[in-house]
């Protein structure tokens, strides 16, 4: 098990979790190992890992380290 920050908050992922798995876990759908919506919908979501952006093409393949500060920020539309 890894202990990892997620979006402020400390979280135990299992071993070999990677961005893909925490964004998974986040939309409450499954994604693509392109990292969109397996549904066809928006996803609307971008990942940094401790500052840096993910881009979506390599979430299935960003393990998750512990220790790491992860930020799942959503779009929303509106103002």
């Amino acid at each position: 098990m890894s202990t990892i920050i997620l979006n402020g908050t400390a979280q135990v992922v299992p071993e070999r979790t990677t961005v893909v798995d925490l964004v998974t876990q986040a939309a409450g759908r499954p994604i693509g190992p392109d990292g969109h919506a397996l549904d066809g919908s928006r996803l609307g979501m971008a990942v940094a890992v401790d500052a840096v952006v993910v881009p979506r093409g390599r979430w299935h393949r960003t393990p998750v380290v512990s220790g790491q500060n992860i930020e799942i920020i959503t779009a929303v539309q509106g103002g």
